[in-house]
């Protein structure tokens, strides 16, 4: 059974900072892309970045500079440093993992900007 288990996330002020995390179980996690999406309300789902396994990363311009996504292959788990915070990034956050047709996501998990 593949699950994509997520944590971090939560309430933080204007140019705060989260962590989340997402640990995977029943995948060959390092031969997979890993990747974190969000949806704001009323907004379609969008891609935060990605990180290939061969280490390539893609970031949008929206979080570039701001968000790092790095993965720890020991331990299955994928993680989203969020720095300098903004209230446009309030969304649900989810992690996915994709390999060739096969794709899995978390379960999502609120972040929200505000003061």
């Amino acid at each position: 059974q593949v699950q994509l288990v997520q944590s971090g996330g939560g309430r933080v002020v204007p140019g705060g900072s989260l962590t989340l995390s997402c640990v995977t179980s029943g995948i060959e996690f390092s031969q997979y892309t890993v990747g974190w999406y969000r949806q704001a309300p009323g907004k379609e789902r969008e891609l935060v970045c990605l990180l290939t396994d061969n280490g390539i990363f893609n970031y949008p311009d929206s979080v570039k500079g701001r968000f790092t996504i790095s993965r720890d292959n020991n331990k299955n788990t994928v993680y989203l440093q969020m720095n300098r915070l903004k209230p446009e990034d309030t969304a649900v956050y989810y992690c996915d993992a994709v390999r060739g047709s096969r794709v899995y996501w978390g379960q999502g998990t609120q972040v929200a900007v505000s003061s």
